[in-house]
């Protein structure tokens, strides 16, 4: 049996969790902020966590930047803005149109689109940039996409896949080098995927149907994936300059949002279980195991997490930032703004939605750390 790697401690996985939340509530809400700022939208405060403010201050602007007690978690106020809805207060609405005219509620629908959206944004553009400095730094992964061995009795070797084999597309998508068929198999179900492999000059349609194994991270956190039962040759690593290494970075940042896509495509239609995805007592446990590891290792794991939150945050879901923009859409159709009733029940539900994910995830979590395992050994 494989000996497991040390778990880090409580109080380092917490620290490492809360620096985590906190420079990518920076990030996210320093894409509001400056996008706010650049169509010259009075903001109030800049905060990083909830609750009570610890510390903060003023800018010569008038905007007050602090520090709350709870850290997980952060936000911009928009100078009028009387809740998640945006919605104007009654005291605002009674101004002088020439005095509303730097409020985010006056401001045109594309300024105010801009604004909401720059938050996803920014958090795709900062893996992006933390990808392209891997890049630069250490090299780009390009092994080609050649069989070097196959497995006997393999999903490949079932398929007819023999050593020498080129894969040159899986499901239609394009395979330009042995990392991208590791990361297409790693999210299947178990489906049957249609491989296209290039042999002796020619091209060979294959259908081959993904092992659904399980495997262990060295930490004892159990993933479910696909598996063909193939090997690549010796890696290969290239130097890239500057421009080379963001285009990879955004190459690699489609294809982990993709990734993020179909997984949640696979709980959504039952291809794969709610109980594979973890919330944040799980994601906090992660990121505290990442951190063992090294600088590195905690790094990545946060350009990962930025991905992840840009995309949920893009989400037609009221509350986050992709509801806002489905309203402002609705908007632009309508040509005239939504009631306010109307948004407030949008927002309400949104809300609630997003409880009830949070509490079922939470479980999960608490599952998979073994509460109910003990709990019911406590009570038998």
């Amino acid at each position: 049996m494989t000996e497991l790697l040390p778990q880090p401690g409580l109080g380092f996985t917490l620290l490492t969790y809360i620096l985590m939340v906190a420079v990518l509530v920076v990030v996210h809400e320093g894409g509001h902020y400056l996008a706010g700022r650049m169509f010259g939208i009075k903001i109030d405060a800049f905060a990083v966590g909830f609750g009570r403010e610890l510390f903060g201050w003023n800018d010569k602007r008038g905007t007050r930047w602090k520090v709350n007690l709870v850290p997980l978690g952060g936000y911009v106020k928009f100078t009028g803005d009387m809740n998640e809805a945006s919605q104007p207060s009654p005291e605002v609405l009674a101004l002088p149109a020439a005095e509303r005219a730097d409020l985010f509620v006056s401001k045109p629908l594309w300024q105010r689109a801009i604004v909401v959206a720059a938050g996803p944004a920014i958090n795709f553009a900062f893996a992006i940039l933390i990808l392209a400095g891997f890049y630069m730094a250490l090299g780009h992964p390009l092994t080609p996409p050649v069989v070097s061995m196959v497995q006997p009795g393999s999903a490949a070797a079932k398929a007819g896949i023999v050593a020498g084999d080129r894969i040159v597309s899986i499901d239609g998508e394009a395979i330009g080098r042995f990392e991208d068929i590791v990361n297409t198999v790693m999210i299947s179900t178990g489906e049957p995927m249609r491989v296209v492999i290039a042999r002796g000059g020619s091209d060979k349609i294959l259908t081959i149907v993904p092992a659904m194994v399980k495997s262990n991270d060295g930490f004892g956190n159990i993933s479910r994936h696909g598996q063909l039962g193939i090997a690549r040759g010796d890696k290969v690593i290239e130097r890239v300059n500057p421009f080379e290494a963001v285009g990879y970075g955004i190459s690699d940042t489609i294809s982990i949002t993709g990734s993020i896509a179909s997984t949640l495509k696979q709980v959504v239609t039952g291809q794969r279980s709610l109980d594979e995805l973890g919330g944040p007592l799980k994601t906090g446990q992660v990121t505290g195991q990442q951190a063992s590891l090294g600088v590195l290792a905690f790094i990545a794991f946060m350009a990962f997490f930025s991905i992840n939150l840009g995309f949920i945050n893009l989400l037609p879901i009221p509350m986050l930032d992709g509801g806002h923009l489905v309203l402002y859409a609705v908007e632009a159709i309508r040509r005239q703004p939504i009631g306010a009733r109307v948004q407030e029940l949008a927002f309400m539900s949104g809300f609630a939605a997003l409880m009830t994910l949070m509490a079922v995830l939470t479980w999960n979590d608490l599952g998979s750390v073994g509460v109910w395992d003990r709990l019911s050994g406590w009570l038998s």
